[in-house]
């Protein structure tokens, strides 16, 4: 991914948090002739190997997962809050328009998970994660019988990551009076994606929306 040094983002605990709130992820791989994508929930374990260790499930019947078997690298990409921005929002009289976003970049060779254990406890954390904000939480119990059929329709695997980068294009190479018509700008606006570009800006730019 290119990323200009302004934009690069290098804080493995500023990374796992984008990671963890931004769950949803693109994984691609190559099948040999073409690239191929899957939109999958992903589970992060900072902790687990040099750089963490992302855990995931999809449809048996999804060819993605044979492509694991060629024991080459592949690409997951987390996506966070964009936005169009319009240079009628800048002091600066003489711009163009851009694009804001931020994303994380994520690489490592993909293994299977066999066990069915393991595959248990990978649903059932995947679950757990994504409940927990709710009122009454869903507690995943169901007869065994059931959850092992719908198991054998799945497969689980975890990657290993080699490399991440993290790019966060929020207009850092602006003025600050510049980012802060941007962020005005993006505050009132009715989409809930630019409100969320704009309460980005205000923690990473360390800029306040004005009076």
């Amino acid at each position: 991914m290119y990323i200009p040094p302004a934009f690069r983002v290098e804080d493995s605990e500023k990374i796992t948090a984008f990671i963890q709130r931004y769950s949803f992820a693109t994984l691609i791989t190559h099948d040999g002739e073409a690239p191929f994508a899957s939109h999958l929930p992903m589970l992060f374990h900072p902790g687990a190997g040099s750089h963490g260790t992302l855990v995931s499930h999809m449809a048996r019947s999804n060819p993605q997962w044979q492509h694991f078997c060629s024991g080459e690298e592949v690409l997951v990409i987390f996506h966070g809050p964009h936005s169009y921005i319009s240079p009628s929002w800048y002091e600066t009289a003489l711009a163009v328009p851009t694009w804001n976003y931020a994303t994380v970049h994520a690489y490592g060779v993909p293994t299977v998970l066999n066990g069915h254990e393991r595959v248990v406890s990978v649903l059932d954390e995947l679950v757990a994660a994504h409940e927990a904000a709710f009122e009454r939480p869903w507690t995943g119990n169901v007869p065994e019988e059931f959850r092992d059929k719908l198991i054998q329709g799945i497969v689980a695997f975890e990657i290993p990551v080699s490399r991440i980068e993290g790019k966060f294009k929020l207009g850092q190479n602006r003025s600050e009076a510049d980012t802060r018509g941007v962020i005005d700008a993006l505050s009132r606006s009715p989409d809930a994606g630019s409100q969320a570009m704009a309460q980005m800006m205000v923690t990473e730019c360390k800029v306040n929306k004005s009076a």
